[in-house]
């Protein structure tokens, strides 16, 4: 959904609404967070992407969970998200809380006249095809409540989607800053806009990956429990141009590996290096991740799982509740 900043609107009543929301939705459960945020371990620069083992090296068809069988002696509480008493924010938090790690879309927009920016941060957001590359961005409210993002690009059909790396983490977070209308979010983070080549909104220099948008189609939500409200609009958005920065792509540029590493210009030895892409992903509440480990799954063959007859105990015709 989107950003704090997004659920701002032109006037000073409607802002005042969004930041009675916003206190609604209590995300930061810290009541003083820096004196929390003191008390944790310093960013620790030196951790490297690497591969790990999985948990289960050994794992093999047919046998189900990597830790003994222990989950399934939990029993899980049915959640009716429709039900009396309850408020959809509580979706909300849970789903935010649940649905994770997301990828976040920093989109850039501008106005149709060219008088106006925005720049802000969208954990709704994901690539569902590739040909043609196809993204989608969820807004919050609907087309009448429409802030600066969602304006920008009904009006001029355009934007760019930015990801988000460990290098700009806070600059891109305080985009989310619930300043007057009017208020630049480039001057405010320090983050620098570069031109694009097939679209008039600008992509963020800082990023490692950016992608050219136009729009596709929208798609306007309704509340079930508020029936005639409008809640959220999907937008869909074509990719026409990518941007990569030239240390992070392969020589085919087909692969943007989080394990590559350049060599670190801000570095007093020219020979010390630093992984290029480091993202970072949403959690729930304020909570972001950052991507530091992996492993490495192929993709099961039919004939090489059960051949000499060691599947067959599992080959079995789908069924009811199978």
């Amino acid at each position: 959904m989107s950003s704090d900043k997004e659920q701002r609107a032109h006037d000073p009543a409607a802002h005042e609404q969004m930041m009675d929301s916003e206190k609604h939705v209590q995300r930061n459960p810290h009541p003083d967070f820096k004196k929390v945020e003191s008390t944790r371990p310093d960013w620790d620069s030196g951790s490297k992407f690497h591969f790990t083992k999985t948990k289960n090296p050994s794992w093999k068809l047919g046998d189900g969970p990597n830790d003994g069988g222990e989950c399934l002696t939990k029993q899980h509480i049915e959640i009716d998200p429709y039900a009396d008493g309850r408020p959809a924010v509580f979706n909300y938090k849970l789903l935010i809380s649940a649905i994770i790690p997301r990828p976040i879309g920093f989109v850039s927009t501008r106005s149709a006249d060219g008088s106006s920016t925005n720049l802000a941060p969208f954990s709704y957001t994901q690539v569902i095809n590739h040909d043609p590359p196809i993204f989608i961005v969820g807004y919050a409210g609907g087309f009448d409540q429409a802030k600066d993002s969602l304006k920008n690009l009904l009006e001029t059909g355009e934007c760019t989607i930015n990801i988000i790396s460990e290098h700009y983490i806070e600059a891109a977070n305080a985009t989310s800053i619930n300043a007057p209308y009017g208020v630049s979010e480039w001057a405010l983070t320090g983050l620098h806009p570069a031109e694009c080549s097939q679209v008039k909104a600008s992509r963020v220099k800082e990023a490692i990956f950016s992608v050219e948008g136009k729009l596709v189609d929208t798609k306007e939500f309704e509340s079930r429990a508020t029936p005639g409200k409008k809640t959220g609009v999907l937008a869909i958005i074509e990719g026409v141009r990518f941007w990569a920065r030239e240390d992070a792509i392969n020589e085919d540029r087909n692969i943007l590996d989080p394990a590559v590493s350049a060599a670190c210009e801000l570095c007093r030895d020219s020979t010390d290096e630093m992984q290029v892409l480091r993202p970072m992903s949403r959690l729930g509440g304020i909570t972001y991740g950052r991507l530091v480990e992996g492993i490495e799954l192929p993709r099961p063959d039919w004939d090489e799982a059960t051949k000499d007859g060691k599947a067959d105990h599992l080959i079995k015709p789908k069924t009811e509740g199978q």
